[in-house]
C-alpha cells in the first residue's frame, strides 16, 4: 500500500508587497517522509512553510491537507496536525522548559494529555528532562532548538514544518538536532518538511529533495540523485540550468 499524501503545494504563488517569493510552485509531504527544500538565500523556501501554515499570502494556486484544498490559518493548521518551528528557535527565554512545552501543549486542552506528551518527549530529549526547571535563556544554542522542536511536538502532529533548524549552532551540535530529527520521524512516524543550508547533514536524513531558485523548483527527488547530477552546485553557484 504506498503512503498516503499528507500535504501538497499545487502551483503556488507568493508576492510580498509586489514582488514574487514563489513561483507556480507545486512541492508534495507523505506520510512517513523527511522532504528537504533547499537553495541559495531568496530562493522561497521559507515562504513555502510559510505559505502552508497561514504566514504568507497566497496570490495563486491551493493548498492540500490529506487532499482537500484548505484555506491556511495559523490556529486551523495547528488543529489539522501541522507544526511550525521557525526559523532562530524563538524560545520564551523567561520561561522554564517546562513551561515553554506547556505552550506548545495549549491546543491539547487536557492537563493529563499535556503532561503524558510532556513526558514523553523528555524521554527523548533527556538533556530537556535534566532542565525541566530552567529558565529556557539559560540554554545553550543546541538545547534551544531542541526545546523549539519539542514544543512543536507537543500537539502531537502528523507533519512538522522545521525552518533552518541548524543556524548558528556548531557542526557537532548540527550533527545532535538531525539526529533528533530523524528519531522523530522513525519513532514518531512524524513527516518532516525541512528548509536548511547545511545541506550535507540533510541529505544524509531526506527521503527526497526540492531545489529552488528565484522562487520557482528547478529539481526535484533522490538526496543522491540531486548530488550525482550537480544541480545543487549548479545552483548555488548560479550557473545556468
Amino acid at each position: 500500500m504506498s503512503p498516503e499524501t499528507l500535504l501538497e503545494l499545487n502551483n503556488v504563488s507568493v508576492q510580498y508587497g509586489g514582488v514574487t517569493a514563489l513561483d507556480d510552485v507545486s512541492v508534495s509531504l507523505d506520510e512517513g517522509e523527511i522532504v528537504a527544500l533547499m537553495g541559495p538565500n531568496g530562493a522561497g523556501k521559507s515562504s513555502i512553510l510559510k505559505a502552508v501554515f497561514g504566514l504568507a499570502p497566497i496570490s495563486s494556486g491551493d493548498v492540500l491537507w490529506e487532499g482537500q484544498k484548505i484555506v491556511p490559518i495559523p490556529h486551523e493548521v495547528v488543529a489539522r496536525g501541522i507544526a511550525f518551528v521557525p526559523q532562530g528557535r524563538r524560545v520564551f527565554s523567561d520561561l522554564t522548559v517546562e513551561e515553554n512545552l506547556e505552550i506548545g501543549g495549549y491546543v491539547n486542552r487536557n492537563a493529563k494529555l499535556t503532561r503524558e506528551r510532556m513526558q514523553s518527549l523528555f524521554e527523548m530529549f533527556p538533556v530537556l528532562k535534566d532542565k525541566r526547571k530552567a529558565k529556557s535563556g539559560t540554554l545553550s544554542g543546541g538545547q534551544q532548538q531542541m526545546l523549539a522542536i519539542a514544543r512543536g511536538l507537543m500537539t502531537d502532529p502528523k507533519v512538522l514544518l522545521l525552518d533552518e533548524p541548524s543556524l548558528g549552532l556548531a557542526p557537532k551540535v548540527v550533527k545532535e538536532v538531525f539526529a533528533f530529527v530523524k528519531e522523530i520521524n522513525e519513532k514518531r512516524g512524524t513527516a518532516v518538511m525541512v528548509v536548511e543550508h547545511n545541506i550535507k547533514s540533510l541529505l544524509t536524513i531526506a527521503t527526497r529533495g526540492y531545489i529552488l531558485d528565484k522562487g520557482r523548483v528547478v529539481a526535484h527527488g533522490a538526496p543522491e540523485e540531486l548530488v550525482s547530477k550537480g544541480t545543487l552546485e549548479k545552483v548555488f553557484t548560479g550557473a545556468a540550468l
